[in-house]
């Protein structure tokens, strides 16, 4: 009798340490958001219990103690039991313009940049301004630089000044220039949204509503697409896939495509780093469940990063016990899994502690 209860005892142990160990594996792969500018404390208690891959800021979590809360929640990551000797990825979008979350550069816009007399000089400096504005604050990672090739004006990126131009030469060599010097500062940039969002029209925002961008495959590839291989050319850290539909190619969101991501991305460009979401709970996913179902869609078409920014925890917490569930019946190829999870601790490693 004793005897089967130990068996017993060791095989619920080992599923258990099992279970842990899937779970804090899916939780490097999600990217958690809050309301207001203090952590709450349910958050803080996933943080010391290594249960979080990383945070997105936005303008509701900036305020004068932002350097301090993010040292601290740094700290309490240190000490969580899964910790080691990387930091947790802190990220905002600092695009410049009208699309900064945190005070202080870039001022200019990327339309601005693409305008001036010197643009890839001028998009260099404005990624040294990125750079120098996030570490200032303890951010290493930044969603930017915008990759799209617009074609109208007014339309969905240059009503925002978010894209540097109407050519894919232009927007590559700004492009380019951004990343190098952001990321010689030890802050990651992200090319996004790929494979380009230039031909929305000025209401076809994927935040909202479901995109559909119908483009010849030659045409992304030549147009759009080109500023990708620009951006990994100069060893961009990151990709973020578009919410859009792009039926040349597949009828699913590039985002929750494996032919977009592992097929287009990976094996045609050659991009060997970290992918993430856009925003999971966008209004163009509206048709792939809940955000835990449409975590599990991402990371089976190969997306590295799942983006919870909906400014509640417990849309992390869920995105995380979905993942470890579909590791644990297979639904997601743990390899694969493995393969995104080797990326990122990579990419944390490059960073300053």
């Amino acid at each position: 009798m004793k005897l089967s209860l130990l068996l017993l005892s060791a095989v619920y142990t080992a599923t258990a340490t099992a279970t842990t160990t899937t779970t804090a594996k899916a939780a490097t792969h999600v990217i958690y958001s809050y309301p207001g500018p203090s952590p709450p404390a349910n958050l803080l208690s996933l943080i010391s219990s290594g249960k979080v891959g990383g945070l997105i800021l936005f303008g509701e979590n900036i305020d004068a103690n932002l350097p301090t809360t993010i040292a601290n929640i740094q700290k309490t990551y240190a000490s969580s039991p899964d910790y080691n000797g990387t930091p947790l990825l802190i990220m905002t979008d600092q695009e410049g313009g009208k699309v900064r979350r945190l005070p202080g550069g870039p001022t200019l816009s990327a339309k601005q940049v693409g305008l001036s007399s010197d643009p890839a000089s001028t998009a260099a400096e404005t990624g040294t301004e990125a750079a120098d504005t996030l570490a200032k604050y303890g951010v290493n990672a930044n969603l930017a630089p915008v990759l799209g090739v617009y074609r109208s004006p007014g339309d969905f990126l240059d009503e925002y000044g978010r894209s540097y131009g109407n050519t894919s030469e232009l927007v590559a060599s700004c492009a380019e220039a951004f990343i190098r010097n952001q990321q010689a500062r030890k802050v990651i940039a992200t090319a996004k949204h790929f494979p380009g969002l230039g031909a929305a029209g000025a209401d076809a925002n994927t935040d909202l509503v479901p995109v559909t961008i119908n483009l010849g495959l030659g045409e992304l590839r030549r147009v759009d697409e080109a500023p990708y291989s620009a951006a990994i050319a100069a060893g961009v850290d990151m990709v973020m896939a578009s919410w859009a539909v792009y039926p040349a190619l597949d009828k699913k969101p590039a985002g929750l495509s494996e032919k977009w991501i592992q097929g287009e991305l990976r094996q045609r460009h050659g991009f060997k780093g970290v992918t993430i979401t856009d925003a999971i709970e966008a209004g163009a996913l509206g048709a792939y469940g809940d955000d835990a179902a449409r975590g599990v869609l991402a990371a089976q078409a190969g997306m590295d990063l799942i983006l919870a920014s909906a400014r509640n925890v417990t849309q992390g917490e869920a995105i995380v016990d979905a993942l470890t569930k579909a590791l644990e019946n297979g639904e997601v190829d743990t390899e694969e899994f493995g393969a995104g999870t080797a990326r990122i601790m990579a990419l944390r490693r490059t960073l300053h502690v």
